[in-house]
């Protein structure tokens, strides 16, 4: 949201303000004289019926020079605490000091016009604005935020039933409704977003962007609004996400908030391919078309589905140890046989983690997360007792062959029969630093 949009809704009170001005008699009507009443729906017309009180009116709003026309109108104000343009007057007097730049007068007259009608249009939009700036700023951010929720309410509600300002003309009154709508819900919206409270948030923030489509203010928390949201609305997080990019083009955001952006793409849809496309859809488009075809999600292969696609790859001889783990105990039935046949009566030489020893048994634990978790997943039976001096220590790694004759896929476990130690690891020897397993394909026949 940029700032010129409190700055026109200001501009059209002094518009109108001097517009109804240049319509005011200078003198009471003559007794007696029967006066015009209003059309249906339209605001009550304002007579100064004082010569006196009129002249300082008009004078104070006419005036040329800022700094005369704040001195005029706090004089008048002060002077005329009942006259019937004290609200306009306080609305241009406002206007006033935002022209002047003088922000805690413009927030003071604010909380003055407030005070006199709690529902005027003007001040709501520049508090409620206000509000939200000061939160931004980590000015008391939840204090300005709840302000700021309340006063938009407020604000909303009176935009749908406000009459139109004698003086102003049809279009502008749709522009300030169309740019007061857009602060309240804004304001609203991001209230909402910091509350959790995500559909209305997603509401008063499309209900914003409806009005301003290329308000990037309020495009990024929009997106924020889905993707926090339980659950996610990823697709439609996504896509604000890439607008705000588009929004942002030129800016010093533009790059992160992009970035931001493709991770989440490539996070829901696998890869980031496509994303070229979803940022020129949403730069084209400020909300999805309906027969947009959306972002498709990346689903996961079962285990399954990986042994199956694992086995149209390299053959199950030339598989480290944790793959055939994975298919033989999660594949389906005709695949696990395929993987067995492959491996089965095949001597392998490896090394691995020693967790449970006799001279003629040994349990193992071959595959990382089983060595983490003090798992067994092989069993070595041996041809003969091992020498107490060539005992692998319960704990340590050491190498060893073994021939696959059996296994249980849950819990996992191969038994190896004909086991036979070595007196150090197979070749190639690892290399310094943490001791992984080393999985060695079958050896030939």
């Amino acid at each position: 949201m940029k700032t010129s949009l409190v700055t026109l809704v200001l501009a059209f009170a002094t518009f109108a303000v001097a517009q109804d001005a240049a319509q005011q008699p200078q003198a009471q009507p003559a007794a007696g004289q029967q006066q015009a009443q209003p059309a249906a729906g339209q605001p009550q017309k304002k007579e100064i019926k004082d010569p006196a009180e009129y002249n300082a009116y008009v004078a104070a709003i006419q005036q040329q020079d800022n700094n005369a026309k704040i001195s005029g109108l706090e004089s008048f104000l002060q002077q005329y605490p009942k006259s019937v343009v004290r609200e306009d007057g306080m609305e241009t007097l406002m206007a006033a000091y935002q022209q002047a730049g003088n922000q805690p007068k413009v927030e003071d007259a604010a909380n003055r016009l407030l005070q006199l009608n709690p529902n005027n249009l003007r001040a709501l939009a520049l508090k409620a604005y206000l509000d939200r700036a000061k939160a931004e700023a980590n000015v008391e951010p939840q204090k300005n935020l709840a302000d700021g929720l309340e006063l938009s309410k407020r604000g909303l509600a009176a935009l749908g039933t406000a009459p139109k300002p004698e003086g102003m003309k049809d279009d502008e009154f749709t522009k300030m409704k169309a740019q007061m709508s857009t602060i309240f819900n804004g304001t609203a919206g991001i209230a909402s977003l910091q509350n959790k409270d995500y559909k209305a948030a997603q509401d008063y923030l499309q209900a914003s962007l409806a009005m301003e489509p290329n308000n990037l203010r309020d495009s990024y928390p929009l997106a924020l609004s889905y993707l926090q949201a339980t659950p996610a609305d990823t697709v439609h997080g996504i896509y604000y996400l890439s607008r705000s990019a588009n929004l942002a083009a030129g800016t010093p955001s533009q790059a992160q908030i992009e970035k931001y952006g493709k991770s989440q793409y490539k996070k829901y849809h696998g890869s980031d391919e496509g994303w070229a496309d979803v940022m020129a859809e949403t730069k084209a488009n400020p909300a999805p078309r309906a027969d947009w075809p959306g972002i498709k999600q990346y689903v996961p292969p079962t285990p399954a589905e990986e042994c199956r696609d694992r086995l149209k790859g390299k053959p199950p001889k030339d598989w480290d140890f944790a793959e055939w783990q994975q298919c033989l105990s999660k594949g389906d039935q005709a695949d696990r046989d395929t993987v067995w046949n492959a491996i089965k009566d095949q001597p392998l030489q490896m090394k691995a983690r020693a967790l449970k020893v006799t001279p003629t048994r040994i349990e193992i634990a071959a595959s990382l997360d089983d060595i983490d978790a003090k798992k067994t997943d092989l069993v070595l039976n041996m041809t003969a007792a091992i020498p107490a001096k060539l005992m692998p220590k319960e704990g340590e790694d050491f190498a060893f062959e073994g021939t696959p004759s059996s296994y249980t896929p849950d819990p996992f476990v191969i038994e190896l029969n004909k086991g036979m130690l070595f007196g150090a690891a197979p070749k190639p020897t690892p290399k310094k630093g943490p001791v992984h397993p080393v999985h060695k394909k079958p050896a030939a026949n």
